[in-house]
């Protein structure tokens, strides 16, 4: 099965499920879904950073500061945020992400989904999966600060990022 094959829960303004649809579909249609976004940082408190693969179905070559994905239909938000932080790391034995607030993210042009925002700590040695990561590295606060302006960043990360920001005050 494919990605855009893979069904999702269509969810309303309020995060209640009104349907399911196959990926590919609810991103042409601009269906409302469910995201997480998990912040993985390293024993020394770096946060992984990577390029996202050219063959993405959205936002495909760009930079982002969280490992995440979507939440599959029946799946909860924080299986999913465990399953894609193991996944994109290529890690087994992750502890469970830590919950920290969920937003409705909406990008102005019809596409929206909510997002659920998670942070853990992985002092595994990370493996990222080919298909999902061109490149990565740990930053530090200070060095993915200074390459906001100089990267383009998946516009839903960013938002999550300003909002975590604003989260920790």
């Amino acid at each position: 099965m494919s990605a855009a094959d893979e069904i999702l829960d269509i969810v309303d303004e309020h995060d209640r499920v009104t349907g399911q649809s196959p990926r590919g579909e609810a991103y042409a249609k601009g269906l409302r879904h469910r995201c997480v976004f998990i912040q993985a940082r390293d024993a020394d408190g770096r946060v992984f950073v990577h390029r996202r693969t050219a063959t993405k179905l959205v936002f495909p070559s760009l930079y982002d500061m969280f490992v995440g994905g979507v939440v599959g239909a029946g799946e909860s938000y924080d299986d999913a945020a465990l399953r894609e932080a193991e996944e994109e790391l290529g890690v087994s034995g992750l502890p469970r992400p830590t919950f920290l607030f969920k937003f409705l993210y909406d990008d102005g042009a019809g596409q929206s989904w909510w997002s659920a925002v998670y942070e853990v700590r992985c002092e595994l040695p990370v493996r990222p999966q080919v298909e999902e990561v061109a490149w990565h590295a740990f930053l530090s606060e200070e060095e993915l600060v200074s390459r906001l302006g100089e990267w383009e960043w998946v516009p839903d990360g960013a938002a999550a990022w300003q909002r975590l920001r604003e989260w920790r005050g």
